[in-house]
């Protein structure tokens, strides 16, 4: 094997010319784009914060690598699509991943495999509080400016399917697995991620979630005093404690209702005349209306939104609990949209980022690696708003990753300057200036 890449490789694949490789090219980095990460992640001060909120236990004497470079290292790596731990092993002496940290070439590499894992599994719960803490503020200093008229939170949970020893993971019996159950709220119309929190895999879809938003509210509330806060959900958020919660706090909410015997017969005259609207043109009918309901688990009357729909494959009814006043159809697309931001989000956070990878045994640790995506999460949010205006902004991070962060290049160091000669042949050098003369406007 040593043998083989000491020597120079031929290939024949052009006429009357040899191809030969070898592996003299020097210092070569294939994910030039991580400065870019770098900058984003000055411009939002985001691990210098999380960084804030853990309180380091190693002796100084005996460490080699700080703790913000640690949670820099992993943070970056998830971004660039190194998700696991054990891939720190390989990518610690990049040259672009070591300058984004804040390393030389000369310097020693980043840290390993061990050295990250001893870090995740070191946190605990009062790291944890403070660093969730830490996030929601982080929402607040990056929507002061913008003053919205309304904030729109996104409640949804998602299963993360567990296949070790790790705590608190048990079986899911909608699901049919054995599970952790992840909460994620997220602003509607920022898609940033404000807060996430890891639960037992048996857990209920609602678990916790009065709890949380009674921890960020009051922080929301203070911050926007004039802007209304809707909450919205899925059926699986449709309890009691939410909605007595948001009324008490003067909060709006639609959430999702499950069909029963007493909702079907309330909607049964307009799916009627859906039927015979479909017999008549032969097209799908979408009809709504709305009422009054009272669950026997409820204290009083609440309005429901409810939708009669006949297709081809027959009738279909959706129920909608609110305390908004818009009319029945606006309020049930406005409820149908979270499909289309959260969902996809979660989608991105989960196999985009790879934030189901959550193989630690303890479950603290585990909690502490969604953040560690979270933290991802927000500095690719962050790179897209450098792209504002372009294709590039409303791209998959997987797309992203290919076309902004996966760029070739030679590095070379002087006693003056890190010099990245990335390929001439790069497709997206404007984007990619575009990118940096921003972020770095934003850097100050």
């Amino acid at each position: 094997m040593t043998e083989c890449i000491t020597k120079q490789l031929n290939f024949s694949f052009i006429r009357k010319q040899k191809i030969t490789i070898d592996f003299k090219g020097g210092e070569i980095t294939s994910d030039a784009g991580l400065l870019l990460v770098r900058q984003a992640d000055n411009a939002l001060q985001l691990i210098r914060g999380m960084a804030v909120c853990i309180r380091d236990r190693r002796d100084n004497r005996y460490t080699d690598h700080n703790l913000e470079t640690l949670l820099r290292q992993r943070t970056y790596q998830i971004v660039a699509g190194y998700e696991d731990c054990n891939d720190a092993n390989v990518v610690r002496k990049d040259p672009a991943l070591k300058t984004a940290c804040g390393r030389k070439l000369s310097d020693e590499d980043l840290g390993s495999q061990p050295t990250l894992s001893r870090l995740e599994n070191a946190i605990t719960r009062n790291d944890l509080y403070r660093t969730g803490e830490y996030f929601v503020d982080l929402y607040i200093r990056r929507n002061r400016k913008r003053k919205p008229k309304r904030i729109i939170l996104d409640l949804d949970g998602t299963d993360d399917p567990t296949y070790g020893d790790q705590q608190l993971t048990f079986f899911h019996g909608y699901y049919d697995q054995y599970m952790y159950h992840p909460l994620l709220i997220y602003d509607a119309d920022t898609g940033e991620l404000i807060t996430v929190a890891l639960r037992a895999g048996n857990r209920h879809a609602s678990y916790g979630a009065v709890s949380i938003l009674k921890r960020i509210i009051p922080k929301l509330k203070k911050a926007f005093p004039k802007t209304e806060i809707i909450i919205r959900g899925d059926a699986g958020f449709a309890i009691p404690d939410i909605y007595e919660y948001c009324e008490e706090e003067g909060l709006k909410y639609v959430i999702g209702l499950i069909r029963n015997d007493v909702l079907e017969r309330m909607i049964e005259a307009l799916m009627n005349k859906a039927h015979e609207q479909y017999t008549k043109t032969g097209q799908k009918q979408r009809m709504f209306t709305e009422g009054a309901y009272q669950a026997k688990s409820w204290d009083h009357e609440r309005r429901v939104i409810m939708k009669a729909e006949w297709l081809i494959q027959g009738p279909n009814s959706r129920f909608v609990v609110t305390n908004l006043s818009c009319e029945p159809k606006e309020l049930y697309e406005f409820y149908t949209e979270r499909g289309g931001t959260c969902e996809v989000r979660i989608d991105e956070f989960k196999n985009g980022l790879k934030a189901d990878r959550l193989s630690c045994h303890r479950f603290v640790a585990n909690q502490f690696r969604l953040f560690l995506h979270m933290a991802a999460y927000w500095l690719v949010l962050r790179l897209r708003e450098a792209l504002r205006k372009t294709e590039f902004a409303s791209m998959q991070i997987q797309q992203l990753r290919l076309r902004l962060l996966k760029i070739g290049g030679q590095v070379i160091q002087t006693a003056r300057r890190v010099w990245f000669r990335l390929a001439s042949g790069y497709p997206w050098k404007n984007i990619f200036a575009l990118a940096h003369s921003r972020l770095a406007a934003d850097t100050g």
